[in-house]
């Protein structure tokens, strides 16, 4: 219970924190927006597969997240919040509280950006439960990926553009398997078609997860 209190803490102090500045909030939704208007630019009335469809869609929510989610460690190095909690909390409760912060700007994100995408471009979802599968487990490890590298790149001096960099080849097994299965659900396959994509999704999710679990005490205190 004192863990889950000391969990539950750190992500209300973050949501606090961005209910007050609303940063990420704003980035998030200027560039999804921006994103999505450009592609709908370039799209115009031309008629586009549902492979591109599903890229362009997740295109636009992995590059969003990587602009928008790394915030969370830079403001407490900013703040000198650092050693306040490295003094009443343990790691893991820091890791817990930041992954439930980032998740829920990823799943807000997510559902601006596909909601957008739909209305803007006319694609119309014949599996929606797929979807919502796909867009569950790609979040989860969006955001178990953002968390841990945000922790990493805190401290570095030129912190800035490093997020992407690193961020985006990790990203590369999640980036194919949740365009496979959106362009599924697009089509409107069931569920067992999309089989593998979402295996590899929920691996991936947890095995980032349970890595960064490991891998946070040391990036924390070091």
């Amino acid at each position: 219970m004192d863990w889950l209190a000391g969990a539950w803490a750190v992500f209300r102090k973050d949501l606090r924190t961005e209910l007050r500045s609303r940063y990420a909030v704003n980035a998030l939704g200027m560039f999804v927006l921006s994103a999505l208007l450009l592609v709908l630019f370039a799209v115009g009335q031309t008629s586009v597969s549902t492979r591109i469809q599903s890229a362009l869609l997740w295109i636009v929510v992995l590059f969003s997240a990587s602009i928008g989610l790394g915030r969370s460690f830079v403001s407490e190095e900013e703040r000198g919040t650092v050693l306040l909690l490295q003094l009443n909390t343990r790691a893991s409760m820091v890791f817990a509280g930041k992954l439930l912060f980032t998740l829920l700007l990823v799943v807000g994100l997510t559902t601006v950006a596909v909601g957008v995408f739909l209305v803007l471009l006319g694609v119309s979802v014949r599996s929606p439960g797929l979807l919502l599968a796909t867009l569950a487990l790609g979040a989860l490890g969006l955001s178990g990926a953002t968390t841990l590298l945000a922790a990493l790149i805190a401290r570095a001096a030129r912190r800035g553009p490093l997020l992407p960099v690193l961020l985006l080849p990790i990203l590369t097994p999640l980036l194919i398997s949740v365009v496979s299965a959106t362009r599924k659900a697009f089509l409107g396959l069931p569920p067992v078609e999309a089989a593998d994509e979402l295996l590899t999704l929920t691996g991936f999710a947890g095995t980032t997860i349970t890595a960064a679990f490991l891998l946070f005490d040391y990036v924390w205190q070091d």
